[in-house]
């Protein structure tokens, strides 16, 4: 018997039962459709931190003040200054980008409309070290920072925060704490890193916040960009040695600051996301695995629903090998039929929970091979049993039976 006439076979007991066959099938499609949006969701969610790290830029640490321990006790509280920052870019030559930087909240008044937000104050080249975008206006530069000036650059979402638009803000005054400041520029979006948002953040130079803003010389961190082609590892071990000679600690001795890693933090979301997906992928596969047995169930019972008929094929010269294949061949049409259509479902769910819920879903190639592969191995695997049970029928018996 041909391979195409075993198939139309199989599609001609499916259809004379359509509404048995339908139900069937539902395991599959509902497993098949959980398994594709559960990847989907978990694809899309490392695609996300993909971003978030070519955002954060991986090759850019954090170094931030800690406490001075003695005996495992914190004594006093150490800082970071602009020093320990010109001492960065002196004397380390795996670093092409340093950065201070100090972050407040203070109230910002615009007209009659009035807003708490973060204002930091750093360098001219925060920007290009964190990979910011000018939308409109320019940065402040060096000059700007040396001269102390009352001048302001925008967070994309501060214009809309203020009921105006980023091109009408430039050339206008803007007060921080009371104190005017002249907005010379608006940063285009960068979205949010994970755990704060750049874009409602607003920045002015390091020395008019340090001198006219906070009153002193402290900086609350220092983030610095590692040199392309040098290892993460090795201006960590540079960055250590330079902050701890300058702030005097002796050999042995707890440093009295952190330093960041932001890939590894990003590494260890990735990697959690990706258990993650695993887990619901695997919990979504339990759904395949019930359908089969369903398949299992419903095929042992076509077998027996169609003795005489096997009877009849065995007495005109089908083999054991003709009546295997025939059924093997409709428990997989069925699982490939209802993994076709669980494929659209779960493609489906995953692009309306992108469009509505706002999660970033990816449904890829390989997860639909994947699902697809397994409905057609779940329908081989739960329908062998009935298929040898088909074909050992002795045709004698067969034709007896009523």
């Amino acid at each position: 018997m041909l391979l195409s006439e075993t198939f139309w076979i199989a599609l001609q007991s499916i259809r004379s039962n359509l509404f048995r066959a339908v139900l069937t099938m539902l395991g599959i499609v509902i497993g098949v459709a959980a398994v594709i949006t559960m990847v989907a969701l978990g694809t899309g969610a490392q695609r996300a931190i993909d971003e978030q790290m070519a955002a954060l830029g991986g090759d850019i640490l954090s170094i931030g003040a800690g406490n001075r321990f003695s005996h495992g006790v914190a004594r006093d509280e150490a800082t970071l200054t602009t020093d320990d920052a010109l001492a960065l870019a002196r004397e380390s030559e795996y670093l092409d980008g340093v950065v201070p930087e100090i972050n407040s909240r203070f109230q910002v008044k615009y007209g009659n409309r009035n807003i708490n937000i973060s204002v930091l104050g750093t360098t001219a080249n925060y920007a290009d070290v964190h990979g910011f975008q000018l939308a409109t206006g320019r940065m402040f530069s060096r000059a700007d920072d040396s001269a102390r000036r009352r001048v302001v650059v925008l967070g994309a979402e501060i214009p809309g925060m203020l009921d105006t638009t980023p091109e009408s803000l430039v050339g206008r005054d803007i007060q921080i704490r009371s104190i005017g400041f002249e907005v010379i520029g608006v940063l285009q979006a960068k979205g949010s890193s994970g755990w704060r948002n750049p874009d409602d953040d607003v920045w002015i130079p390091l020395s008019t916040a340090q001198f006219r803003v906070t009153g002193n010389d402290q900086v609350e961190s220092i983030s610095v960009r590692v040199r392309d082609g040098v290892a993460i590892e090795q201006a960590m071990v540079d960055i250590e040695r330079i902050l701890r000679r300058e702030h005097g600690i002796l050999p042995g001795k707890d440093n009295d600051f952190t330093i960041m890693n932001r890939r590894q933090f990003l590494d260890s979301r990735q990697e959690a996301t990706e258990v993650f997906t695993y887990l619901l992928a695997g919990i979504a596969g339990v759904s395949l695995v019930v359908g089969g047995i369903g398949i299992m169930n419903i095929m042992l019972v076509t077998v027996t629903e169609r003795t005489r008929e096997i009877g009849i094929r065995k007495a005109l010269g089908a083999t054991r090998g003709n009546i295997l294949l025939q059924f093997l061949v409709e428990s997989m049409t069925l699982c490939l039929i209802g993994g076709a259509l669980g494929l659209g479902l779960g493609a489906g769910a995953a692009y309306f929970a992108n469009a509505f819920a706002g999660w970033q879903t990816v449904v890829t190639s390989g997860s639909v091979l994947t699902a697809f592969a397994f409905s057609a191995a779940v329908g081989l695997f739960f329908g062998i049993w009935p298929a040898q049970r088909a074909a050992r029928l002795d045709p004698i018996d067969a034709l007896r039976h009523e």
